[in-house]
Order: C-alpha cells, then structure tokens, then sequence
C-alpha cells in the first residue's frame, strides 16, 4: 500500500514536514534526487534569527517567532530519541553596524526580543567600524547538519520511507488530481504530493505543468558559499553579524565564516574567489582566525523568492497537491513553523497565523 503523502525533496521543510504529519498519524514516503538533507538546509549556517529581520516582511517574522520557541523542545526531543544532539544553543548574537537602530530596536520591542546596546568590552576583540552595535542574547543557533542527521534517524525509526537518488520526472492527472508519479525508479501511484524542492521548485513546477499552468512559484536559486575554520573551543563566545557577513561558533570551537550570495543559476562549484573573500572578511574582523586553518569551503543552493517570503499552500486547483518552499535564507528559522502550518492546512485545522502571505496567489 503507498504512503498517504508523498514528499519530494529531504531538506529541513521536508523533514519537517514529516514529522508533524507523522504526529497526525500519516505515513510518509520521502523522494530526494540527490543525497537526503545535503543541499541548501546543510550549507547554511544555522542562525536561528534572519539576518536584520527588520528589513524583512512581516510573514517572514510571524513564522520565524513561532520556529524561535519550537527549537529547544525539537532539539530535547530529537536528543533523545536519536542519540545524536542537533547542539541548539542560545549564545546570542551581536551586529556590529545597525544604521537603521530605531527600526531594529522596534522590531525587538514589537516582537519581545531583549535588544541591548552593545558595549566596548564586546568590541575589542574585533576589528570593525562600529555603529550602534546591539547585542541580542536569546539569538540561538543549531548545528544544521547534525539537526538534519537527528531527524532522518528519527523519521527511519517511524517507517518512514526513502528514496534516494530519485528524481521526479512527470506526473499523470484525472479529475484534477495527480494519480501517478514518474521518476528514476520508475511509476508510483501516490495519495498527496508535497513539493518541498527547495531552490528547484520553480524549475520543476514549469517541468510538471508547463508555462500556461497559473500559480507558478517563483523560487529560483541563489548561490551562497561558506568556510570553516578549525579554532579552538570559546574562542569566539556568541555570534557576529558585520556589513551582512557572520561569524559563527560551534560547541568544539569550529568557526564559520559566510556567506556570499551569488546568482549563477544551479551552478554550486566553491570558488577561489569567494573563498578569499571570506577569508579576508574572517580574518578581518576577527583577527586571532587568522592563526587556525581552513579546513572547509562550500557551496549552496538557496530558494530564492523575491520578497523572501516561502510558498505554504494547497494548490488551488489540484486537490492533492500542496507546497512548502522557498525560504531563501531562512529555511532554518522558519522551518518548524512552516512544517506546522502546512499541517493544519492539510489537515483543516485552525492555523496560528493568518496563511494569505504565503499562498500561491500571493506576491512573493
């Protein structure tokens, strides 16, 4: 018997995805073209809060603030039930340069996040031109490959099936419904499909129904690349945002420097370029880097949207089919909200949020 949903793409929306269904007694069949979790959710950075949120939609917020309180209790529950700790943890972040302080400061106040002035003491270990630094406590992060290891584990545990190295190639409708799916593997029948593709959706949705079809999504991708420093434990004690570049530390003292964002189609090659880049942004600004080595560079795909703001719907004509994708940079700091929404929807239950943003006729 196949699965009542079936979800193509295992990123962080995916995986998520699932497990909120799962809790509503589903079975899941997942469907990913290359490796489970190893795009767009694994190369990002983990910063559970987007970068200035206040230059952000307001949708953007509202999922972000619901995903900000469902983290500690994801990161216990997946803890314990897999072993593997996805190392959520609230170090807080500091911005070096807020040019638009009264708007940052507002958007804290509005949505009950402590905002401090930032301090001398906190400056001197970095090298910036500082102007009006904040210092934001509550700020987590997670540890996005060990997050995303946790909740395969997890999903396997609850038969969960996966396919991997399986691509959706056409789909066969009746009676404004998808009765079968074509891919790799070959012809499945299916109950509901979810299209979680991330940087691909909008590529795919063209592919499946054709440029006439109304509603496209118009999620593209957006290139970013990332390096690792292999530093020591409490080097740096919380996070860094300056001039739209981060720093980020990991519990065993890995820093990483990010990110660039780069339009260059589904082309995801790490480049020399970048690389110095953010070795000079790294070094710069935090100077001490300078004497542990790069151990790791990177690039991603993200789902690009123009506002930022992710499709999270039914389709309004196709009655089994439903989207939870492109959340630009935040795929992580929306992710349980969103997973969540999608839920209820499927489900007709109320929701926590108004659900007009992030539909397929909205302005994205």
């Amino acid at each position: 018997m196949f699965s009542d949903f079936t979800i193509i793409g295992s990123g962080i929306n995916g995986l998520l995805t699932a497990r909120e269904l799962i809790k509503a007694g589903a079975t899941i069949t997942i469907i990913e073209k290359n490796q489970f979790g190893k795009e767009a959710s694994w190369a990002g950075g983990g910063i559970l809060l987007p970068l200035y949120p206040w230059r952000q939609a307001q949708a953007i917020t509202e999922l972000v603030k619901i995903s900000i309180k469902l983290y500690p209790n994801l990161n216990t529950e997946l803890l314990s039930h897999t072993g593997i700790d996805p190392e959520w943890t609230q170090c807080g972040l500091f911005i070096t340069k807020n040019p638009d302080l009264k708007l940052a400061t507002n958007w804290c106040e509005d949505n009950l996040f402590t905002c401090l002035p930032g301090t001398e003491v906190q400056l001197q270990a970095f090298n910036t031109d500082a102007l009006n630094p904040i210092w934001l406590p509550e700020i987590a992060q997670t540890r996005n490959p060990y997050l995303l290891a946790a909740l395969l584990q997890e999903l396997k545990s609850k038969k969960v099936v996966f396919l991997e190295h399986c691509s959706l190639q056409n789909i066969h409708t009746a009676n404004n419904q998808i009765e079968t799916i074509t891919t790799t593997h070959g012809k499945k029948a299916v109950n509901q499909i979810i299209l979680t593709t991330g940087a691909w959706t909008g590529e795919l949705w063209q592919h499946l129904f054709g440029t006439s079809q109304m509603n496209i999504p118009e999620i593209y991708p957006v290139k970013g690349q990332m390096l690792l420093f292999d530093a020591k434990p409490d080097l740096l004690p919380h996070m860094i945002l300056d001039d739209g570049r981060y720093l980020i530390p990991r519990r065993d003292g890995k820093i990483l420097a990010g990110s660039t964002v780069e339009t260059a189609g589904f082309e995801k090659q790490a480049t020399s370029d970048a690389k110095q880049q953010l070795y000079n942004f790294a070094t710069r600004l935090f100077p001490v880097l300078a004497d542990f080595p790069v151990t790791h560079h990177w690039a991603g795909l993200r789902p690009g949207t123009q506002h930022g703001i992710p499709y999270i719907d039914k389709h309004p004509e196709i009655t089994n089919l439903y989207i939870n994708a492109g959340h630009f940079r935040n795929g992580l700091a929306m992710g349980p909200a969103s997973a969540k929404l999608l839920t209820d929807l499927i489900l007709n239950q109320p929701t926590s949020i108004d659900p007009a943003p992030y539909q397929l006729s909205a302005q994205h």
